[in-house]
């Protein structure tokens, strides 16, 4: 693309910073730390969410069902934590972040969040003694946090023009993968990801909901059959929109589109378009938006489901595997 020329000696020298870091890491002059327990970090190459929230969720549900207690680390994204902290379901998401106060809520797990993983990690260990396994929302890149293995996830925009950033939206080139141990798509897969991923176990992802929950927490849920034939106004403020708005079209759905930046802040003033409707949102945008809705509201729960190519191992059981056969305690 001519327009993105200009910022190419850019993105050489960022190839060329990222090449020296993990140089850096490899032959010892950075450190890495290594927790007293196994950490599995979900993440991904480039810049903006792919769905990693949802995966987090499903492997942290999985874990427990196998007897294992896990607990998880973020950076908060969109909150201004700087230290580490804990995340209560009624921590504030300005401070905490979105995605982390979903995890919380959701994942009936401890969640930490901090910009420093390790102290994160720590913290949580410290506050829950009997953690046996961290799951790290993000973190692919803070190569300060040793991991047992790493889960790498793609969404339908892959690897865009494929460049670093800022020509493009890569975060580390291609070829990382192949130090990956698992690649997870959340979409279509892209050829030439899956060329240099070829020794990896790679699975599909896909996002389910069906029904739809008050924003407002009154517990009261609603169908998508009661919602059609009604004025709709949906919102996304995540890494891609289109996501979102796919999944309410496949529930035959008729809504106008307001995309917003992924961690959006929200205020009232963003969302009085939809005083005169009914307002359809993600569960991430709904743990910022509840007090703010002009009117009726719903939120789509998702989970992630996963299926695995035919002759590769699942998901989880690449996880136990990785995780050196360490049986719960």
């Amino acid at each position: 693309m001519p327009a993105l020329w200009p910022l190419l000696p850019l993105s050489w020298l960022f190839g060329a910073l990222v090449a020296l870091r993990r140089r850096l890491y490899r032959c010892g002059l950075l450190t890495a730390v290594c927790l007293p327990v196994p950490v599995v970090v979900v993440g991904n190459l480039t810049v903006g969410g792919s769905g990693k929230t949802p995966l987090v969720l499903w492997i942290v549900r999985h874990l427990r069902a196998a007897g294992w207690r896990p607990g998880i680390i973020s950076r908060g994204h969109g909150g201004s934590a700087g230290a580490e902290r804990a995340v209560a379901a009624d921590s504030p998401p300005s401070v905490v972040g979105d995605e982390p106060l979903l995890l919380a809520r959701r994942s009936g797990v401890p969640v930490f969040v901090g910009a420093n993983r390790v102290a994160a990690g720590q913290a949580l260990l410290a506050a829950h003694p009997d953690c046996d396994v961290i799951v790290s929302d993000d973190g692919l890149q803070h190569y300060h946090l040793q991991r047992a293995l790493e889960v790498v996830v793609f969404d339908g925009r892959g690897v865009g023009n494929g460049r670093l950033l800022p020509a493009g939206p890569l975060r580390e080139p291609v070829q990382r993968l192949r130090e990956a141990d698992a690649v997870v798509w959340n979409g279509a897969p892209e050829r030439s990801i899956e060329e240099v991923a070829a020794a990896l176990p790679q699975v599909a992802m896909r996002l389910a909901g069906q029904g739809f929950v008050a924003v407002a927490g009154e517990a009261r849920t609603c169908s998508a059959d009661s919602l059609r034939g009604r004025r709709l106004y949906a919102i996304a403020g995540i890494g891609d929109p289109r996501r979102f708005f796919a999944q309410l079209r496949a529930l035959d759905l008729d809504f106008e589109e307001h995309p917003f930046p992924d961690h959006h802040p929200y205020r009232a003033t963003d969302l009085s378009f939809a005083a005169d409707g009914v307002l359809l949102m993600t569960e991430k945008d709904a743990v910022k938006c509840a007090g703010l809705v002009p009117g009726e509201a719903w939120v789509l729960p998702v989970d992630a489901v996963l299926s695995a190519r035919v002759g590769q191992p699942g998901l989880f059981e690449t996880i136990l595997e990785k995780l050196n056969g360490r049986a719960p305690a």
